[in-house]
């Protein structure tokens, strides 16, 4: 009895000892949006884990079978709550800011430009650059005599004599079914008009961080000369612009007669970069020009951002997997190589294959971006206000002084 005794209790100390000096399995989770980068995402996180031992699981909700914001409040209340997650601007900050860890003074903020901030203190980690300008066909430019490099700081006027080229180059060479720009301003496309055009009147000719139109905006305030201008731009763009397209146009559309090499101009972001599989000719992006003159930049934001849940019992691991992304040659090529997204920081060297991408990334390495402010806008200003109004203007049935009058209105009405 007493050798059962102590055979027990040897196999209990035994038993004891190993669980004292068995590893901890630690876990990394990870909840984001984008469907398309999910599976190079885990493949990366997985190979990251491994290299620094611990597990890193990536949970994603997004496309149109799962609302992200519907399901991150859900994962909030289980028992394994995000160490990582996903917000896109202040209106996700709003949402979610008592989950959110300020980042401090992590290395990698010094290496981009496009941190997101509140009040000077930085909360979000750059997921990708987006950027718009006018994205350009080099094949007609070139054959209608027009100077790309000149058009790169440049004036309201040059674009008109540029256009006035273009379609002079049509006419001569009987290309009746072409276009001199791309764009559509009908219903359904508010947001390029709404959102992305009138952006101009919030960021143009202005530094990065200078918010003091969106600012004024949003007291109620207007800026009728920005606002003159930004009516004479977008008056020259719907006068060269293909009317079937501006009145009617869906996305395919607009997209698809620049795909086809009869545009020369496209007023779209390098999201559309799948759409070019097919196009045989070079393409890149020339700035807009909101403003009579001194337009030398592109548009160009991080629309999504990293951030930590500050109640994480992971937020060293956390911070050191997103700084690795950042400053490391495997978070380069999976940023550029494997999800084909265009990287938010100065270090890397990697340039996308896709052509619109490789622009705007080359745009923002050169300091040549102004910001995105129209989702700082009031919720629906942009595309429920804002986009009916250029629908009538491009049509025809409103007038460019009542278009301006329609906008100082809506904005006025803010107070």
């Amino acid at each position: 009895m007493k050798k059962l005794i102590v055979l027990v209790m040897a196999l209990l100390i035994v038993s004891s000892l190993t669980a004292c000096t068995k590893k901890v399995e630690k876990t990394l989770v990870i909840f984001q949006n984008k469907v398309e980068i999910n599976d190079v995402l885990t493949t990366y996180a997985t190979a990251w884990g491994l290299a620094n031992d611990v597990t890193v699981e990536v949970k994603t909700c997004g496309g149109d079978s799962c609302a992200y914001g519907t399901q991150i409040l859900a994962e909030f209340q289980a028992e394994r709550q995000p160490d990582i997650f996903v917000i896109e601007g202040m209106g996700g900050y709003n949402v979610y800011d008592e989950k959110i860890m300020e980042f401090g003074t992590d290395a990698w903020i010094s290496n981009t430009d496009l941190e997101f901030k509140v009040e000077g203190k930085v909360f979000g980690f750059p997921v990708a650059v987006e950027g718009w300008g006018m994205a350009y066909n080099k094949t007609i430019l070139d054959a209608a005599g027009v100077d790309i490099e000149a058009l790169k700081d440049v004036s309201q006027a040059e674009y008109k004599e540029a256009f006035d080229k273009i379609q002079a180059y049509y006419d001569a060479n009987g290309m009746a079914d072409y276009a001199v720009v791309s764009m559509a301003a009908a219903s359904g496309m508010y947001w390029v008009t709404g959102l992305h055009n009138f952006n101009g009147y919030l960021s143009a000719g202005l530094e990065y961080s200078d918010n003091s139109v969106i600012t004024d905006l949003n007291n109620g305030i207007v800026d009728e000369e920005r606002l003159a201008q930004l009516a004479d731009w977008f008056e020259l763009l719907k006068t060269y612009g293909d009317q079937a397209v501006l009145t009617t146009g869906t996305y395919d559309d607009q997209v698809g007669k620049f795909a086809d090499g009869k545009a020369a101009f496209l007023h779209q972001g390098n999201w559309t970069d799948s759409s070019y599989a097919a196009s045989d000719f070079e393409m890149g992006y020339l700035p807009h020009a909101t403003m009579a003159t001194g337009n030398d930049s592109i548009f160009i934001g991080a629309p999504s951002y990293y951030v930590i849940n500050k109640d994480s019992e992971m937020t060293d691991v956390a911070k050191a997997f997103l700084e690795d992304l950042a400053a490391t040659t495997a978070g380069h090529d999976y940023m550029v190589n494997q999800a084909h997204m265009v990287p938010a920081f100065n270090s890397v060297t990697l340039v996308p294959s896709t052509p619109l991408s490789a622009s705007v990334m080359a745009w923002n390495q050169s300091g040549k971006a102004y910001a995105w402010w129209q989702n700082d806008m009031p919720s629906g200003f942009g595309m429920d206000t804002l986009g009916p109004v250029y629908e009538l203007f491009a049509k025809g049935t409103t007038t460019k002084a009542e278009f301006i009058a329609q906008i100082k209105a809506a904005i006025e009405g803010l107070k």
